[in-house]
């Protein structure tokens, strides 16, 4: 395990570092990017840990075979229960979810509850997925990223892991800025511009130079509703819904 040292939580309290556990035949693709950058520093400084877990270990013939062909035919392989089902009996701490595209869809308010988590058990799944049994038994908590299909689980854990890893204390310069990303306020985010002021005949919105902190702030408003609206009117509907009849937030000023 990596990074076991206490960090400093809010208000000054001392805290474990956040913990995940990752169950998987691909140990070696961890840390992967999650050793380098935000996270990767957070790793060292002991602000997360991560530990791995090879399912293979837990295989029962020499071969240590984890999978076998699917009942009532068709292609692939399933990962066998009894195995998954021993690595699960013998590692598994805390909330426990298996990646898998039949999983409730990975969201930013869930991604703020499992930071809040002490520890969490990532399974990731490959070939045809795990044997249902194993998750009926075990009662886990399947979660997607997406309408699309890996070739396994360990991309998604990543993923998980990189959006909860932001989350926590110490890993952020400035976490007042985690309050205006996309889907923090149901809204995606604003665009963003730097120097140089005008580049290939393109020019810096003259409202942002404008050093007007009220009027920056409305056209950042502004522009997060026209790109919600405009690129993803699921979460504009949902919005709207959220924002009441008027289909506006409160605003502060």
């Amino acid at each position: 395990m990596t990074g076991a040292e206490t960090s400093p939580g809010i208000l000054g309290q001392t805290m474990a570092p956040w913990r995940a556990k990752i169950l998987t035949i691909f140990p070696d693709m961890f840390p992967g990017p999650l050793g380098q950058s935000l996270a990767g520093r957070a790793l060292q400084a002991g602000l997360w840990s991560l530990e791995t877990v090879d399912i293979r270990r837990f295989a029962r013939d020499k071969h240590a075979s984890v999978d076998d062909t699917p009942f009532g035919g068709g292609a692939g392989m399933v990962m066998r229960p009894d195995v998954v089902d021993a690595a699960l009996a013998a590692e598994a701490e805390g909330r426990t979810i298996y990646l898998s595209p039949r999983g409730r869809l990975l969201d930013q308010s869930l991604v703020r509850a499992l930071a809040a988590e002490p520890v969490l058990t990532l399974l990731c799944g490959r070939y045809e997925g795990v044997d249902e049994r194993v998750i009926e038994a075990r009662s886990l908590e399947l979660v997607s990223l997406g309408d699309f299909v890996l070739s396994g689980g360990e991309p998604a854990a990543i993923a998980l892991i990189d959006a909860v890893v932001r989350l926590l204390p110490g890993v952020v310069g400035a976490p007042e800025g985690l309050e205006e990303e996309s889907f923090e306020t149901g809204l995606l985010e604003y665009p963003h511009y730097t120097r140089p002021a005008e580049w290939l005949g393109r020019t810096v919105p003259e409202v942002l130079l404008s050093g007007h902190h009220e009027r920056i702030r409305a056209w950042r408003r502004e522009q997060a509703e026209r790109t919600t609206k405009e690129r993803r009117p699921d979460l504009w509907t949902r919005y709207l819904a959220d924002s009441g009849a008027d289909g506006k937030k409160d605003r502060k000023g």
